[in-house]
């Protein structure tokens, strides 16, 4: 029994409905397929990489898609000419669809494909009323109260 059941959680957890539903997605995760193979890797305080290693295909064939915080990269191989004859063939050519689930705050800020590696970078763009805040501590002085009129 490797699912947990989250429903008693969402009658008695108010908001904390997206983080179930992240729970019950990684559960599935276990059966996805590891084509093609990936990197993640933290190149900043708030920055990410992802590299994925699509040998063979071509930029054009490459889609990179966010929705819902969802990054979605997408391979759809074209059809090859019908005139080669492989001995061997270790190089795979079949179509793939990779998804992340991104953080709160979390977007890509561009792509690169180069020998053979797409490149997607992502940073945390965090806003300012999110961000910690020191606040100054006053002395010895009277606070002054603020009047509030009742409409009667």
């Amino acid at each position: 029994m490797r699912h947990a059941e989250f429903a008693p959680f969402y009658r008695s957890a108010i908001g904390f409905d997206r983080l179930f539903q992240a729970l019950d997605r990684s559960a599935g995760f276990d059966s996805e397929s590891t084509y093609p193979p990936y990197n993640i890797e933290r190149t900043g305080e708030n920055a990410y990489r992802i590299t994925l290693a699509v040998a063979g295909f071509s930029q054009d064939e490459l889609k990179i898609e966010v929705k819902d915080q969802t990054l979605s990269i997408v391979g759809e191989k074209t059809a090859e000419s019908g005139d080669k004859t492989f001995l061997h063939r270790g190089i795979a050519a079949r179509a793939f669809e990779r998804r992340f689930q991104l953080a709160d705050h979390v977007d890509p800020t561009g792509a690169k494909f180069e020998n053979g590696l797409l490149h997607v970078d992502l940073v945390r763009n965090v806003p300012e009323s999110k961000k910690p805040r020191t606040i100054a501590i006053g002395g010895a002085e009277p606070v002054q109260q603020l009047e509030t009129k009742v409409a009667a």
